[in-house]
C-alpha cells in the first residue's frame, strides 16, 4: 500500500489530470497529436525518399500535404508513386479520420456547450438603473406588467430578474405572459442567497430592488430573510437599497425587521389581505377601489410640494386641483398623516399626497373648475353602529388576522362563525379568543361547501360572508371549492329572499369573471394585490407608510357610503360639491360608484377614481362616494 507508483499509475494519473481541464484539454491533446502525427510520416517520407520524384516538396511542402490528407480524406485518391509513399498516405488520412475528425467533434461540442451555457444566463448584467427581481412566483408577470406601465415615460427602462429557474424556461414564460414591451427584460439563472449569482446582476446600481416570496418552498419567509441578508452582505459601506419585500407569515416578521433595519420595506402579506378581507366585507367595492388606485394603468398616489399651498389649510387643498384628489400630508420628517384635520395649516416643506393620473399632471395640476352647490349639500345622517354578525367558510393561515381587524371595526355583541373541516382549524380559531374585545367566536366541523351544511348553518342570518380559499390545495382545485359555495350561497340568498354581502378570495385572477357569475359583492386575488402593492412601493417607498394607514383600524380608512348622504338625490351636481360635503364631515371623497353598473367589469364595477371636480352627475339611491374617514 505504501510503495511507490509505478509507471502506468503515474502516466495514468497525469492522464487524469489533464482530461479534468475539460473541452480546452481535449482540443489542445487532439491538435497535439495531431501535429505529432503529420511530423512523424512527412519525416518518414523524407528520410526514406518515398514521395514520387515529380511531387518533392520539402518539408514545409511535404507536412502540408501529410495536413490536407488529415483534414479531407478524399485527398488520397489523387495520390500516385511507389506503394511506400502510398500506405504511408493512407496511414495518415486513417489517422485524420480518427484524431481530426474527434478534434472537430469536441471543437463542435464545446462550442454548443458554451453557447447553452451563455443562454443560462451567467453573464454580469450591465444595465444601470434597472429594477431588479429577486425570486420567481406567478406574481412575477403582474409585477413586469406593472412597471411597463410604470416606466412609459422613462427613457430605456430595464427589468432584471434572478432566480432559480431556467433562464431560457423564464425568458419564454415572460413573453408568453407579459409579451414583448418597450421595458428590456432581462433574466439570470441563479440564487438570490448567493453573493457571486447576486453580484450578476449588480444591485449596488438598481433603481430599486423587489424580493418576491419563492413558490415551491415550504418555508418561503426563510428564503426571503436569506435573500435581505445576501443584500445586506454584500452592499458597499454607507450605501443603501431601496428594497421592498414580502412575508408570508407574520410570526416571521419580526426576524425579518432586525435582517433589514431600516433599509428594507416589509409587507406583511397575510395581515394584508386579511384588512382588505375586511374592509370589502364591511364595504362593498372596496377590493376594486383599492385595486384601481394600486393599479399604474389609471390614477395612482403621488406625493408633490406646492408653493401656492403653503400657509393655506389642507381643506382649501382638497377643492386646489380640477384632476387630482388631495388625500393627505407627508412633512419634512417623513411623517405621514392620511385625511388630517382640514384646518391644519401647510408648512414648507411639506408635500401634499394625492391620486393622480400620473406625477406629471400632478406637476402641472390645472386649478379646479368646479363649482360648488352649498344648498346641494345634504345634512350628515345619525347611522348608529349595530352589533354584526359574520360567517366565515374555509380556512387558511390568514384567519388569524381576519378575526383580529374584524373584531377592531365591530362593536359588542357581534358574533363570528367559522366552519372548516380542517382538524387545526378548530384550535387555531378558538385561540383568537384571549386577543378580542367586541367578538364572540363559534365553530363548526363541517365542509364549507356543502350544501346541507350551509342550509342548516343559514347564511341569510349573517351580516356579512366570508369566502377563504384552502392554501393546501392547488390553485385551481382551491378556486373550484370556492366556487362552488359561492353558487350554493347565492341559490340560497335567492331562495330564501336573503340579503347579506359575500366577499370571497381567489387565487387566480383568471377565476374572477367565474366568480362574478355568482353576483359576489367583491372578490379579492389576494397575489394581484401583493404584487401590484410590491411594485408601487418599489417606485416610491414613502407609499409603504400611506398604505398602513389606509388599510389600519386606527387611521384612516376607505369607505363606499351613500350618496344621498352627501348631496341631494336626483339632483346633477359638480364632483367638486360632493368633495365639499366630504371635508363638512372630516373626509376626503376621492370618488363615486355608480350603483346601476355595479357588476359590469366593461365599467370597472361603477368605479371612478379621481373625476375632474366639474364632473356633473345626478346622484340616486343605489350611488356610493368613495371617501377616506376615522370611522
Amino acid at each position: 500500500m505504501g510503495g511507490q507508483p509505478s509507471l502506468q499509475q503515474r502516466v495514468r494519473y497525469a492522464f487524469d489530470n489533464l482530461m479534468a481541464g475539460g473541452t480546452p484539454a481535449l482540443i489542445g491533446c487532439l491538435a497535439v497529436a495531431t501535429l505529432i502525427m503529420i511530423a512523424f510520416f512527412s519525416a518518414i517520407i523524407l528520410i526514406g525518399d518515398f514521395a514520387p520524384g515529380d511531387e518533392d516538396h520539402g518539408l514545409v511542402g511535404q507536412t502540408f500535404e501529410s495536413l490536407l490528407h488529415t483534414l479531407d480524406p478524399g485527398t488520397v485518391a489523387e495520390d500516385h508513386g511507389r506503394w511506400p509513399f502510398l500506405l504511408l498516405m493512407l496511414l495518415v488520412t486513417f489517422g485524420g479520420l480518427l484524431i481530426v475528425s474527434s478534434l472537430i467533434g469536441i471543437i463542435a461540442t464545446g462550442i454548443s456547450g458554451r453557447v447553452e451555457e451563455m443562454r443560462k444566463g451567467r453573464s454580469m448584467v450591465l444595465e444601470e438603473g434597472h429594477t431588479l427581481i429577486l425570486g420567481w412566483s406567478d406574481t412575477i408577470f403582474t409585477v413586469l406588467a406593472q412597471l411597463e406601465i410604470a416606466n412609459a415615460s422613462e427613457k430605456r427602462p430595464s427589468a432584471v430578474v434572478l432566480a432559480e429557474r431556467d433562464k431560457v424556461e423564464m425568458d419564454d414564460l415572460i413573453r408568453e405572459k407579459v409579451g414583448k414591451k418597450r421595458t428590456r427584460m432581462v433574466t439570470r439563472s441563479g440564487s438570490p442567497i448567493d453573493l457571486g449569482d447576486l453580484a450578476l446582476v449588480r444591485p449596488e446600481l438598481a433603481r430599486s430592488i423587489m424580493i418576491l416570496s419563492p413558490e415551491r418552498e415550504e418555508e418561503p419567509d426563510a428564503q426571503v430573510i436569506k435573500t435581505i441578508l445576501a443584500l445586506t452582505k454584500g452592499k458597499r459601506d454607507g450605501e443603501l437599497h431601496h428594497v421592498v419585500a414580502e412575508i408570508e407569515e407574520p410570526r416571521n416578521l419580526q426576524a425579518a425587521k432586525l435582517v433589514g433595519d431600516d433599509e428594507v420595506v416589509l409587507i406583511d402579506k397575510s395581515k394584508t389581505i386579511a384588512r382588505l378581507v375586511v374592509h370589502s366585507a364591511r364595504q362593498s367595492g372596496a377590493s376594486v377601489a383599492v385595486t384601481e388606485l394600486l393599479d399604474f394603468d389609471g390614477d395612482e398616489i403621488y406625493f408633490r410640494e406646492d408653493p401656492a399651498l403653503v400657509g393655506g389649510s389642507f381643506g382649501d387643498a382638497l377643492a386646489a386641483y380640477e384632476g387630482c384628489s388631495v388625500i393627505g400630508v407627508i412633512d419634512g420628517k417623513g411623517k405621514v398623516s392620511i385625511n388630517p384635520d382640514p384646518i391644519q395649516t401647510l408648512a414648507p416643506g411639506d408635500r401634499i399626497i394625492a391620486i393622480a393620473a400620473d406625477d406629471a399632471q400632478l406637476a402641472s395640476a390645472a386649478s379646479s373648475r368646479g363649482r360648488i352647490e352649498p344648498d346641494a349639500i345634504a345634512s350628515v345622517p345619525d347611522h348608529e353602529l349595530e352589533p354584526k354578525k359574520v360567517l366565515v367558510l374555509d380556512w387558511n393561515c390568514g384567519i388569524r388576522s381576519v378575526i383580529r381587524e374584524f373584531d377592531k371595526f365591530l362593536v359588542p355583541g357581534s358574533e363570528m362563525v367559522l366552519v372548516s373541516e380542517v382538524p387545526e382549524a378548530r384550535s387555531c380559531f378558538e385561540a383568537q379568543r384571549e386577543h378580542l374585545a367586541n367578538t364572540r367566536l363559534a365553530f363548526v366541523g363541517e365542509n364549507p361547501s356543502d350544501r346541507g351544511t350551509l342550509e342548516a348553518i343559514g347564511p341569510e342570518r349573517f351580516d356579512h360572508v366570508i369566502v377563504l380559499t384552502d392554501e393546501k390545495l392547488d390553485a385551481q382545485r382551491a378556486d373550484a371549492r370556492t366556487l362552488v359555495t359561492l353558487l350554493h350561497l347565492r341559490d340560497i340568498a335567492d331562495q330564501r329572499d336573503a340579503r347579506f354581502t359575500v366577499v370571497s378570495e381567489m387565487i387566480d385572477d383568471r377565476n374572477r369573471q367565474l366568480a362574478e357569475v355568482t353576483k359576489v359583492d367583491d372578490v379579492i386575488v389576494s397575489d394581484k394585490v401583493i404584487s401590484l402593492m410590491l411594485t408601487q412601493i418599489s417606485e416610491n417607498c414613502d407609499l409603504a407608510k400611506v398604505f398602513d394607514e389606509l388599510f389600519s383600524a386606527g387611521g384612516s380608512e376607505l369607505y363606499l357610503r351613500p350618496a344621498t348622504d352627501y348631496v341631494v338625490p336626483s339632483r346633477e351636481v359638480d364632483y367638486a360639491t360632493v368633495v365639499e360635503a366630504a371635508k363638512h364631515r372630516r373626509e376626503c371623497a376621492i370618488g363615486f360608484r355608480v350603483g346601476r353598473h355595479a357588476n359590469d367589469p366593461e365599467r370597472s364595477y361603477g368605479i371612478r377614481i379621481n373625476p375632474p371636480k366639474s364632473t356633473r352627475h345626478a346622484f340616486e339611491a343605489g350611488d356610493r362616494v368613495i371617501v377616506l374617514a376615522q370611522n
